[in-house]
């Protein structure tokens, strides 16, 4: 195995070792690659096994500019930016954040090219595997755990697709042309890619069994941990496969499953450390995105590796996007925390997570990035941009399990509420969380689960998880959020912000009682719940230009 450093490196330059792939998503094998003959003998599979992640790390934009796409950094901004507990303070993400989208916005078509690009070269490693023969250098066991590396990267861009380009599964999962075509089978020339370019879209039911399927097959064949800290987190692990079926079937619905693959890492009698993969809760919440600790933090199942040898460019990284543009961090400012979470009153005054630790609110003048804004610090590397980009942290599995045992029974559960407690204690001593410390102070069940999403939104702020939560949570008539649709926003047209984050939420209704300063909610009715499938796609593949998103 390579150490973290090699592997670092080779992901700038591991494209050369890939003939990659379909003529819809993808320019054509280039002619500096290696032919598929070539680049997988066993000398060689290690740098193949790192181009996948190359492709899950960043992909190419407009043609050309290498930035974040899909999960090097993209999967978070897109994702907080259709929520509403960031603001996007000027143009760079509008067309996201404001809901104007089109089968023509660059950032939509691009994610969604880039995640086919993911899928096909996963596709590719898979076909090349599997006419492998076991040698005494390359046992069938490290061939399976390669093929389960490739099933949990198509899951994982698949779940992706999902949920920003599918209706959610508690709508009508079985109505026809819903879901993703599911590809299966690597491209690597025109006439592949031509064969390839009619498949149909499947169900949505059909698209989640198929993202399970795979997830079920890595856990069985990847290892249960890696050495060294780096590779635990950023390369798949059963670990990761099974929080990853944690979050798909958290989607579904499905509480007897989510509670079926948690408690395959969560102990009965406590939240921590996890029986699998020695996962735990750090003890102060920021730990994780703390260097060295973003790169080995027990907290990380997994997460995307982003170095100074290869980032998502200063026009994609998570740390230009998410910094104030003050000194000493001097980002670029786009995306700032929102007043309308700031001044819920179950984010504490007290918590860790609202204080100068966890958040950046320097004053910054009016006309810079910020415009006065609060940002967080999870992501600090404004130089480098060396900032991994998390995908499920162990507290992710917590509240997920809790939610999931909290949904089965009517009264407050006390190993939910534990598994609740456990994330929300650390940030909030003893004593200053008066309305949650303990299990009494849950009235209903139903309590005890608005609390639990209310803990996602804070724990997980400015880690893109918020649309998956809007997503899953739309038509469920008790925990929607705005009536199921996409919520309220502030408006990124203010010019200072900071006056707004007192605290209190009765600043945010003022700031949203006029509509200058804020950006409607669009019902989950209406088309823009979900983005077209692309202009580039359409046009490439017939069949899909009849299965176009309604409205579109």
């Amino acid at each position: 195995m390579k150490t973290y450093k090699t592997w670092s490196r080779v992901l700038a330059a591991v494209a050369l070792l890939f003939a990659s792939s379909c003529k819809d998503i993808l320019d054509l094998e280039p002619q500096t690659a290696l032919s598929p003959q070539a680049a997988y003998t066993v000398d060689r599979i290690e740098l193949v096994i790192a181009g996948m992640y190359d492709a899950a790390q960043s992909g190419i934009y407009a043609g050309g500019a290498v930035r974040g796409y899909p999960f090097g950094a993209a999967h978070i901004e897109q994702g907080d930016n259709r929520g509403e507990d960031v603001v996007n303070t000027q143009a760079f993400f509008a067309i996201t954040y404001d809901n104007t989208y089109d089968p023509t916005t660059a950032n939509n078509d691009w994610h969604f090219q880039s995640l086919f690009r993911l899928i096909n070269r996963t596709n590719v490693v898979l076909d090349e595997l599997n006419k492998f023969a076991p040698t005494e250098t390359l046992t069938q066991a490290s061939i399976d755990a390669y093929k389960g590396e490739a099933t949990f990267l198509r899951a994982l861009a698949y779940h992706e697709l999902a949920k920003h380009f599918c209706r959610p599964y508690s709508d009508n999962p079985t109505a026809p042309n819903g879901g993703m075509p599911y590809r299966k089978t690597g491209i690597t020339d025109a006439t592949a890619a031509d064969a390839a370019a009619p498949e149909p879209r499947g169900t949505v039911q059909s698209l989640y069994s198929n993202i399970i399927a795979d997830l079920d097959y890595a856990e069985s064949v990847l290892p249960a941990t890696r050495t060294g800290a780096y590779l635990k987190i950023t390369r798949a692990t059963k670990g990761a496969a099974i929080a990853m079926k944690t979050r798909v079937y958290l989607g579904m619905g499905n509480w007897d499953k989510v509670i079926e693959e948690g408690n395959k890492l969560v102990p009965a009698a406590t939240a921590t450390p996890s029986i699998l993969g020695a996962y735990a809760l750090a003890a102060n919440p920021y730990a994780p995105f703390t260097a060295p600790n973003s790169k080995s933090s027990t907290e990380l199942i997994f997460s995307i590796d982003n170095s100074a040898e290869d980032n998502p460019s200063v026009n994609g990284a998570l740390a230009s996007m998410y910094s104030t543009s003050t000194a000493p961090t001097s980002g670029r400012a786009l995306v700032a925390i929102s007043p309308i979470i700031w001044n819920k009153p179950w984010f504490n005054a007290t918590d860790v997570r609202k204080t100068s630790v966890f958040v950046d609110i320097n004053v910054e003048g009016t006309t810079a990035g910020g415009k006065g804004g609060y940002f967080s610090k999870k992501y600090t590397d404004v130089t480098a941009r060396s900032d991994n980009a998390p995908v499920i942290r162990y507290p992710e599995v917590l509240l997920s399990l809790a939610e999931a045992i909290q949904r089965k029974v009517g009264t407050p559960d006390a190993r939910a509420f534990q598994l609740y407690n456990a994330v929300r204690a650390r940030a909030n001593a003893a004593g200053t969380d008066a309305n949650y410390d303990q299990i009494s102070d849950f009235a209903t069940g139903n309590a005890l689960i608005q609390a639990i999403h209310n803990e996602r939104r804070i724990e997980f702020l400015c880690e893109g998880l918020r649309w998956f939560d809007i997503h899953r949570l739309a038509q469920d008539a008790t925990f929607n959020t705005w009536g199921g649709g996409i919520p309220v926003k502030v408006s990124r047209n203010l010019t200072n912000y900071r006056p707004y984050y007192t605290g209190l939420e009765s600043t945010t209704t003022t700031l949203l009682a006029t509509a200058g300063n804020r950006h409607d909610a669009i019902p989950y009715s209406n088309y823009r719940f979900i983005w077209p499938i692309p202009n580039s796609e359409i046009i490439l593949n017939p069949v899909l230009a009849q299965q176009q998103n309604p409205g579109y």
